[in-house]
């Protein structure tokens, strides 16, 4: 449709929603008991939705264009209450909530609506224990932004002292890290779907080659570093991604959002969901195509999933989930520095391509024992491969040859099951809660490397017919098992005072059983050594990881916290057994480990206010890194290597003021301000390489700093955003100038700025926005391998419209 034809069918529309009248919603929300206005109660519609929030006399007021419409009215402390609506003209309401009294044994708060953009997770939800951790809660519904292209630059602006990799405007994968861990594809992070794994493998290759859709989601649960002891060693903590959950009110319903965008984007997002009697559903279809901002980054995706749950009875209900994702995308390879500042947008690689394949799938069974007992068995498991084609050389700015392409491999099968068991009890007339649980997880992955063809197709297979002796060829099996039994309890001394102690057992077995081909020639060519070496391998290792935290809550709007716990990640396969031409690693590379902690004060004032401050601290030992270190014949290359240990430490701050009431007390007008600010120091406290000690630890900016305003006028939103973030450096010399490849060197400051609109007309939604407002030209990535190596220029400015239906 041309640019003419695609106003005149806006104005069209907008035109009819207006001349078909808006009906006025109002009312007063009282306590039942008390016969009290009730303050900061939101009024949702489908329970998703937010459609007005009470003020301090109880009045809150809405429009809409329906006749009839399903409303779920919540304030803390209060039962929800679910009001079928139907309207004829303007409608006036009196609600009453019932007060909930406190009692721990009875009161599941895991489905209750989050308020606001951000929020924190409640002591206990479901069968998971909170109590006195870092956490951050992002509820995608309220979050105005690019959700169609995943931007992680908006969507996580308000979580503290997240480092992101801005590499990839389609959203393909994400690649954020925290406290000075490495973004790449979240590897540091325990990576979650609804509670159960979706990396390519927890242990020996902790990286996530498939990221949901935000359209798809209903919040991200973040917890920070103590989450090893329930959730899994990683120094990073848990990033959860969990789903949106089937419509309650109706047997079907229907949402479609389309989205175009610069460079020929175009996505598709269709979901359905729906309830009847004890089954419920929701599933969704993804599709996504472009060119990218570089020449040579074009890309498809498809991606679906479905969920299926049956409530047998109050206390049993069973659910399935089946997850399928499928991209081919083509890698413009990496720049120098020098390529970088003559042109960014430029690509010398036209054979490059990256291919995955994610089938991931879930059997979770819920049962209430009773009031104060619960338990959940989840079984999940992973097929899936990821291959990468592509002329690789350790100079970034050497011309294509149009030889053989190098070519690798990876083949991940996992499966696991995970028990967990919780109990709401007594201690010495005090509440307490008790969880215990142990995981079971054997994962079997084949890495394999070799030529590929030396075409300019994305074809996918050896080709050792005409390229028998290439150098770079290995073939590996690693077959990993892990067993784990964790339990923490939260004790209540009192009404606002809990400690919360935790362990964590691990026997870890990694295997690695394969071979790589040595093949030497001499000046003329022709091959002189042909060897295969074998390197078969076993490491077995046991420990124990424990943890405190402690938390004070005056009232419900306050809390200060504390907590250490230590971490632990073992090395990962591809630490060990994939030829780099860019790199080298140490033979002797070994596991990292070490603890993190918080000091936290946090809380709210209802309407107005919401506040977050951390001081933190990360001890990293045997940290892996890179180096630049000098062979015996005087040449210079970087090896990957247990460079030393590490230590970060910083202050981190969310402050979000709402300006509420502006012009009217019925919400039609309202102004909100937040900054994210993080302060972060590290170095290097112990090594065993000379001209470490001392130096700052790379992927440590010193400053980030993410800043917005959000306006709302009736049913329009607009956001404005700002982003800085300081100088970091990518290896443990703290190399300044970059190397050949352009891995090496440090990463400048950069900024940028983002502003996205969102009409809301109930049934149709439309947004735009543009990222990168002044087309800020910047990178935050030396990448090693794939997609480079070398500089990974961030996108450029660029456009987006969502037009979303809903039924």
């Amino acid at each position: 449709m041309k640019l003419k034809g695609f106003k005149l069918f806006l104005i069209f529309i907008l035109y009819s929603l207006f001349v078909s009248g808006q009906n006025s919603v109002s009312g007063y929300i009282y306590s039942k008991e008390s016969n009290l206005p009730i303050n900061s109660a939101v009024i949702y519609k489908d329970k998703s939705t937010i459609l007005s929030q009470s003020n301090k006399e109880g009045f809150f007021s809405f429009h809409t264009i329906e006749n009839q419409i399903n409303i779920v009215v919540y304030a803390p402390n209060y039962r929800e209450k679910k009001i079928i609506l139907n309207i004829k003209n303007d409608t006036l309401l009196k609600i009453e909530l019932s007060y909930m009294k406190f009692n721990l044994a009875e009161v599941s708060i895991y489905d209750k609506i989050r308020e606001g953009e951000t929020s924190n997770l409640k002591d206990v939800e479901h069968l998971n224990i909170y109590a006195a951790k870092k956490t951050d809660v992002l509820n995608l519904e309220n979050i105005v932004g690019n959700l169609a292209t995943n931007n992680a630059r908006q969507i996580f602006s308000k979580i503290p002292n997240l480092n992101i990799y801005e590499n990839d405007e389609s959203g393909l994968q994400l690649n954020i890290g925290s406290r000075g861990l490495d973004p790449n594809r979240i590897a540091h992070f325990n990576t979650k779907q609804n509670g159960y794994n979706i990396s390519a493998d927890a242990l020996g290759y902790p990286e996530s080659y498939y990221t949901p859709p935000m359209e798809a989601l209903r919040e991200i649960q973040i917890i920070r570093g103590a989450a090893s002891l329930q959730h899994g060693t990683q120094f990073g903590g848990v990033l959860n991604f969990v789903f949106n959950k089937p419509s309650q009110f109706k047997k079907l319903e229907l949402t479609n959002r389309n989205s175009v965008g610069s460079k020929g984007l175009y996505t598709n997002f269709s979901s359905i969901s729906g309830t009847k009697n004890k089954f419920s559903y929701y599933s969704f279809f993804n599709f996504k195509r472009g060119n990218g901002f570089r020449p040579n980054s074009d890309f498809n995706l498809k991606n679906f999933f479905t969920y299926f749950n049956y409530k047998f009875s109050k206390k049993l209900s069973v659910s399935s989930e089946i997850t399928y994702m499928d991209y081919l995308a083509h890698q413009p390879g990496g720049l120098t520095d020098q390529m970088f500042y003559d042109n960014p947008l430029q690509s010398n690689r036209e054979r490059n391509w990256f291919s995955v394949n994610w089938l991931l799938w879930n059997i979770k069974i819920d049962y209430k024992i009773s009031q104060k007992q619960q338990c959940e068995l989840s079984f999940f498991g992973l097929k899936a491969s990821r291959f990468a084609l592509g002329f690789r050389t350790n100079r970034a700015d050497q011309i294509d040859p149009l030889s053989a392409r190098d070519l690798i491999k990876g083949d991940f099968k996992n499966i696991g099951g995970e028990f967990k068991y919780l109990n709401k009890y007594k201690l010495f007339n005090k509440n307490s809660v008790l969880l215990l649980g142990y995981k079971l997880y054997r994962a079997k992955n084949k890495s394999e490397q070799g030529p590929g063809n030396d075409m300019s197709d994305p074809f996918f297979e050896f080709d050792y017919e005409n390229h028998p002796f290439y150098q770079n060829q290995s073939s590996y099996l690693f077959p990993n098992f892990n067993f784990s039994f964790f339990g923490e309890n939260v004790f209540y001394l009192n009404e606002k005072l809990s400690f919360t102690p935790g362990f964590r057992f691990e026997y870890i077995k990694t295997e690695s059983d394969g071979y790589y081909k040595q093949i030497n020639t001499d000046a003329a060519g022709n091959v002189i050594l042909d060897e295969i070496i074998l390197n078969n391998e076993i490491r077995k290792r046991s420990f124990f990881l424990l943890g405190l935290g402690v938390a004070y809550k005056p009232n419900n709007k306050v809390e200060v916290y504390s907590n250490i716990s230590e971490n632990y990640r073992s090395i990962t396969f591809s630490d060990i057994s994939i030829i780099n031409p860019t790199f080298s690693i140490n033979p002797g590379i070994t596991d990292e480990s070490g603890f993190t902690s918080d000091i936290g004060f946090r809380g709210r004032i209802p309407s107005l206010l919401q506040y977050d401050f951390t001081l933190f601290s990360v001890f990293y030992n045997n940290r892996i890194g890179y180096i630049l270190k000098e062979l015996p014949d005087g040449s210079v290359k970087t090896e990957l290597n247990n460079v030393g240990n590490a230590f970060m430490y910083g202050f981190e701050s969310l402050i979000d003021i709402k300006i509420a009431d502006v012009i009217t007390e019925n919400k039609k007008f309202n102004v909100s301000f937040f900054i994210n600010n993080s302060i972060t120091n590290s170095q290097y406290i112990k090594n065993e390489e000379n001209g470490i000690q001392g130096n700052e630890v790379e992927f440590v900016p010193k400053l980030n700093i993410k800043s917005g305003v959000n306006i709302r006028y009736n049913n329009i939103q607009a956001r404005f955003q700002y982003t800085y973030v300081s100088e970091q450096y990518t290896d443990a010399t703290n190399a300044i100038e970059s190397n050949l490849s352009g891995t090496i060197g440090q990463i400048p400051d950069y900024n940028v700025c983002d502003l996205s609109i969102e009409l809301n007309f109930n049934k149709i939604k439309l947004e735009s926005g543009v990222n990168n407002i002044f087309d800020s030209s910047y990178f935050t990535r030396r990448a090693t391998g794939y997609p480079g190596p070398g500089i990974i220029p961030a996108p450029r400015r660029s456009f987006y419209v969502t037009l979303e239906f809903k039924i």
